[in-house]
């Protein structure tokens, strides 16, 4: 914890930096003055591969003010910007400040493209040929990577076309999760369950609830035990939307399906986490990509 306590690095790294110009600094005056007792020939008696004479000329001048404008350069560019450890210059330029800057401006040029969506409903929105194209490409840019570009999502990540939703599939309710995020929590529940056998049981009991393979005997037994599942699930295990708990009847798996899926999500648990997009997109730009992901499992260019 140091590393992030102290400023050590930071001083080695401004003293490395200052040492290493006047290092340079310095060889060059030295080697300036110093004078090497020359042959009649102009040279200093080294040879190499025979006949290949070093000259006793001195540092062109050019290069020798060249050489000192670099190095005042490198000084004046230290001092405007950061390089010298946590100094962060006399301009206050950051890349995180350019990052901004560049964000804002290019906010500030796609403002007018969604201006004409914002007195549109999202129904309307989710039909319009030019939303849709850009819905999509935001979509492809900002949720694919765990939707998949098809949106039919893999294991942990939910299929986004099929009207199975967490936490409601309204446009409201698509944009607030897209604004806010999501964060799903299902707790470790086989202390409360019973023994290895009583989750099994219980498994089995969960299969039943949507007409999967399952063992009936197994499933009798387990079905005592859902009262610990129906605090979030329901009775009926039609899922809680409120809270963000899937529905057990539809035969939709979220991770994974079988006895074993279902064993290790009453054992161990899970955590999901959909990440916030209100930092990242303007209010616009969510407003669409709402009615984007709205019309994957709406179709609404049937109605247009």
């Amino acid at each position: 914890m140091s590393d992030f306590t102290s400023n050590f690095w930071s001083v080695f790294v401004t003293t490395l930096t200052l040492v290493a110009i006047v290092a340079c600094a310095l060889l060059l005056w030295m080697a300036g003055r110093r004078k090497v007792v020359a042959h009649a020939d102009n040279t200093t008696g080294h040879l190499w591969d025979v006949d290949l004479a070093e000259m006793n000329n001195p540092l062109p001048r050019w290069w020798v003010w060249l050489f000192l404008i670099t190095l005042l350069f490198g000084l004046a560019y230290l001092a405007a910007f950061p390089g010298l450890g946590s100094f962060t210059g006399q301009l206050g330029w950051s890349m995180q400040g350019e990052y901004e800057a560049e964000m804002a401006k290019a906010r500030a040029n796609l403002e007018p493209l969604y201006a004409r969506f914002a007195s549109m409903t999202p129904e309307q929105v989710a039909a319009d040929p030019q939303a849709h194209a850009m819905g999509e490409r935001l979509f492809m840019n900002n949720c694919a990577q765990c939707h998949g570009s098809d949106a039919r999502g893999s294991k942990g990540f939910p299929d986004l076309t099929d009207a199975d939703w967490l936490h409601g599939g309204t446009p409201e309710k698509i944009r607030e999760t897209l604004t806010q995020g999501r964060i799903g929590n299902m707790a470790p529940l086989a202390a409360a369950v019973g023994t290895p056998e009583d989750v099994r049981n219980l498994s089995h009991y969960v299969l039943s609830l949507s007409g999967s393979p399952h063992d009936s005997l197994r499933a009798s037994l387990g079905k005592p035990k859902f009262i610990t599942c129906a605090a979030c699930h329901g009775m009926d295990g039609k899922g809680n939307q409120a809270l963000g708990a899937p529905n057990l009847t539809d035969d939709i798996w979220l991770h994974g399906w079988g006895e074993a899926a279902i064993a290790a999500m009453i054992n161990n648990g899970k955590v999901n986490q959909m990440p916030a997009q209100e930092h990242k997109l303007t209010e616009a730009q969510i407003g669409v990509l709402s009615a984007y992901v709205w019309g994957l499992s709406n179709k609404p260019g049937a109605a247009r």
